[in-house]
């Protein structure tokens, strides 16, 4: 199995995904260990000979921060700054999510400006790869001092608390500790702030709907072409020469990729009685491509994101400084998330309106898509579901970063809501999927009612394969299933074989 080692180099969404869907193992380069060994000894020498008060190392936290500790408690501070601040609610956050939220918090202190001891790093690699996920909830970040309550619930079980998983069982993390043979870690000065005060919660969300988004864009434009084939549309919009004019890179793209895939078709060559489409069919480069566009900038903030240091207070041995700042606010990734959250809406949007022109009675092909129709309903109410998912996502896409709540009596006085943010993009993904599973569903039915004409061997392709799991609805069945295998089609699939 592959190794990747963490270092403070360049990392790119693309290399986190590998890493996580590979299962692969990470190790510290040297020059990571060095960092946080170099790190760590400029902090306790700091301390030794500063007797001004350091926020967060030798003061309390928050609003706390007038209250000076003495030097013989600070190990206890951060002991007692992560068991307090574990106040997670809601569900269970996704395992996969967590294995971000790991290995994004590794990379984090490996810069070598957060001060944490190289045990407490280690223990995190050794999680990482013996597959353990700490129980995290998804409910109790503001997205502003970092996101404390889940990254403390994640930094738990170092303490020999709160639960985790491993091979599929649930545990505590003192069980744990006892099976893996493990001492509990002793947190040194500003260690609970370094794993508490930092954006990975929101990071990880973050990579991990990106990462389905970047895909989701190519199954849109793949779907989309195997719709226009069956609604028997025109090829007129995605000239070249509309879009030169127009030049958005996304746009330009979109309409590009579309006309290539339906090079050979027999299908969209043939005389149209018709001289226009719907915005659904016509419009595809635009929306499609201002979502690519949308996607791109967000993939730029979330890349520097996870390649930056983000708790606090930064510690800078090469300028013998603590600063106190605030580089754990989400704003960036807030933004970010509700953009694309907004971005994946309208692609589900266009997609359920050419939904709904495939089942309309139009241009050829029966009403609901159904050969016997009256006595069967056909794929009526496919699109009442989605109809559904698509008026949700709109909800869903409203933003969080526009609201924010003062907290720990006004000294965090303006939040982000990152993290609201981040989760509710996540479930605009999911539902994506749903509705252009549904949307390629309904192409796939109405292609067959093109027979003998073929289209492209690219969509041809694509056809045969969805077929393999997917089949002709001649008469009506039980629906909900079709709709599943649709998804999970998507889902486990890449579109991009298709190209």
């Amino acid at each position: 199995m592959d190794k990747h080692y963490i270092s403070a180099q360049h990392i790119t969404v693309e290399d986190l995904a590998r890493i996580v869907e590979n299962g692969m193992k990470i190790e510290l380069s040297d020059d990571a260990r060095q960092r946080v060994l170099r790190c760590r000894s400029f902090l306790d020498d700091k301390i030794e000979r500063t007797s001004e008060p350091i926020y967060g190392i030798t003061t309390g936290f928050g609003s706390l921060c007038s209250v000076s500790i003495d030097k013989d408690s600070l190990s206890t501070l951060q002991r007692n700054l992560v068991m307090s601040h574990s106040c997670g609610m809601g569900d269970e956050v996704p395992a996969e999510i967590v294995k971000y939220m790991l290995l994004l918090k590794v990379q984090s202190l490996c810069y070598g400006y957060s001060g944490v001891q190289l045990q407490t790093v280690e223990r995190l690699v050794a999680m990482f790869n013996e597959d353990i996920t700490p129980i995290v909830y998804q409910q109790g970040s503001l997205g502003a001092s970092g996101d404390l309550a889940p990254l403390a619930n994640m930094c738990l079980p170092l303490l020999g608390l709160g639960e985790v998983r491993m091979n599929g069982e649930r545990m505590s993390g003192e069980e744990l500790n006892k099976r893996m043979g493990w001492q509990p870690i002793t947190l040194a000065s500003k260690e609970g702030l370094a794993l508490l005060n930092g954006t990975q919660f929101m990071s990880a969300y973050s990579v991990w709907s990106l990462v389905r988004a970047k895909r989701l864009s190519v199954w849109a434009d793949v779907i989309a072409t195997m719709s226009l084939e069956a609604y028997d549309g025109l090829i007129s919009p995605f000239y070249a020469s509309a879009h030169i004019m127009r030049p958005h890179k996304g746009q330009v793209e979109t309409a590009r990729r579309v006309y290539s895939l339906l090079e050979g078709s027999e299908m969209i060559t043939r005389h149209k009685e018709h001289v226009q489409d719907p915005y659904s069919f016509r419009c595809v480069p635009q929306v499609h491509g201002a979502a690519k566009d949308a996607i791109g900038y967000v993939e730029s903030v979330v890349t520097t994101e996870v390649n930056s240091a983000t708790d606090n207070p930064i510690v800078v041995p090469d300028e013998d400084m603590v600063i106190s700042a605030g580089n754990f606010h989400g704003e960036p990734l807030a933004l970010a998330n509700d953009f694309l959250a907004i971005s994946l809406s309208e692609l589900a949007s266009i997609s359920g309106q050419r939904t709904y022109q495939l089942i309309s009675g139009k241009r050829g092909l029966p009403a609901f898509l159904v050969a016997k129709p009256g006595l069967n309903s056909g794929f009526m109410i496919p699109q009442y579901a989605v109809a559904s998912v698509v008026s949700q996502n709109k909800q869903l896409a409203t933003p969080a970063s526009v609201d924010s709540i003062e907290s720990s009596l006004g000294q965090e006085d303006h939040v982000s809501m990152g993290a609201n943010a981040a989760t509710k993009c996540a479930r605009v993904v999911d539902n994506v999927y749903r509705v252009l599973g549904v949307e390629l569903m309904n192409a796939a039915q109405a292609l067959e009612f093109r027979r003998p004409l073929r289209s492209s061997a690219k969509i041809e392709k694509l056809f045969d394969d969805y077929r393999e799991h997917v089949a002709f609805v001649d008469i009506d069945r039980v629906m909900y299933t079709d709709m599943a295998k649709s998804e999970r089609f998507l889902r486990e699939n890449d579109a991009t074989k298709y190209l």
